[in-house]
């Protein structure tokens, strides 16, 4: 049966109904979590639809309508790295270029059905563009703190979309902060990085695997890393498989980081459970730049008990993952190649045996980030 969701501060243990939403636990001020769905229910799959919401009755969003324009349920393609079988998941292919669709058309769906008709988002681009879509296709209004450096092409989508965009100068938690100081004012923040139902969304591309990959999980999966959306998306829903025991095992999750800005990864290394400062700086992969970690417990719990781990890849790594996925008809952005980068890392290491299956996940579009891919010849 699966449990209705309840938001949970994780670390007091309290909780709260989903009727109102939650950006921040009423007792401490930190992120919430949602319980635990405890299973999933294949009878319950709509096979009619080819997209997410295929999975609606295991979002757990009550009486929200869905809002749609066509996301998830993307392919699952074979392929090959470095000379061995592996299979790709497109998800640069949804409607605002980037996985974040998966997480942002369910949280925006729960939102509006709780009578929310205006957002504040800070994003570096992806999430800020799958906002500002979202909030087109709902007659929501947004406003998004980007940094002011952030790739034209994301800056430019957000405000064809309708949404105000505010370049805000500096590192890209500069860009978290002022929308925290603006969400004082009584506009609802739904920063994805800590609104919780945005990772409902992520989880289901874990049901999608497993069912493009008839009824089975991968050995890894392998995803670039900057909050870690895919990564606890991963985790939650190979779990609610699990606990409906449709899968085995979870599959080793395997989160990359860009060196120059990772500080999930350096507290990783340092074995650390609570953030390592890093002095964070620019890195091609821009989509997974940040300084702080929000849900550091749960991303290494998640790579760890997975039997995965966090790695890190230097900027001429990512860059020749480019061009070789380029090469390989894949026009994807700098920070879906960090991914990739890793996964050669993996594959040389021998982490990943010769008989081992493989899904590496393709996140954005390399059309958000052209003035990169030129400035990198690639």
């Amino acid at each position: 049966m699966i449990a209705p969701a309840r938001y949970l501060n994780p670390r007091t243990g309290a909780a709260w109904p989903t009727d109102q939403p939650l950006w921040r636990a009423p007792d401490d001020g930190g992120y919430v979590n949602l319980t635990a769905a405890g299973g999933f229910d294949p009878a319950a799959i709509d096979r009619g639809q080819a997209t997410l919401w295929r999975y609606g009755a295991m979002l757990r969003l009550e009486a929200a309508a869905p809002i749609s324009l066509g996301e998830g349920w993307t392919p699952l393609l074979d392929g090959a790295w470095n000379g061995r079988p592996v299979a790709f998941k497109c998800d640069h292919m949804m409607p605002s270029g980037s996985f974040k669709d998966r997480g942002v058309a369910v949280m925006m769906a729960y939102l509006r059905g709780r009578g929310v008709t205006a957002v504040l988002e800070d994003s570096s681009g992806n999430a800020g563009s799958s906002v500002a879509t979202y909030a087109a296709a709902s007659g929501m209004t947004a406003t998004i703190f980007a940094p002011a450096a952030a790739p034209p092409a994301k800056l430019a989508q957000m405000q064809a979309l309708g949404a105000d965009v505010r370049a805000i100068p500096g590192p890209r938690q500069n860009a978290a902060d002022a929308a925290l100081a603006e969400a004082a004012n009584g506009v609802f923040y739904a920063g994805h990085n800590i609104q919780p139902f945005f990772l409902e969304g992520c989880k289901t591309l874990a049901f999608e695997l497993w069912e493009q990959l008839g009824g089975n999980a991968p050995d890894h999966v392998v995803v670039a890393c900057g909050q870690g959306g895919n990564v606890m998306g991963l985790d939650i829903g190979f779990r609610e498989l699990l606990a409906a025991g449709l899968v085995e095992r979870v599959p080793a999750i395997h989160g990359v980081q860009a060196r120059r800005a990772a500080p999930y990864l350096a507290a990783w290394e340092a074995g650390s459970a609570a953030p390592v400062p890093i002095d964070a700086q620019p890195s091609i992969a821009d989509g997974i730049t940040s300084a702080k970690p929000v849900r550091l417990t749960e991303v290494m719990a998640a790579c760890r008990e997975s039997g995965g781990g966090l790695l890190g890849v230097t900027e001429p790594e990512i860059i020749a993952a480019m061009r070789a996925l380029h090469r390989s008809g894949y026009f994807v952005e700098p920070t879906t190649a960090a991914g990739a980068a890793g996964l050669t890392q993996l594959l040389a290491s021998g982490r990943i045996g010769a008989a081992e299956s493989v899904v590496l996940v393709l996140t954005g579009t390399g059309l958000k980030a052209v003035d990169a891919i030129r400035n990198a010849g690639a």
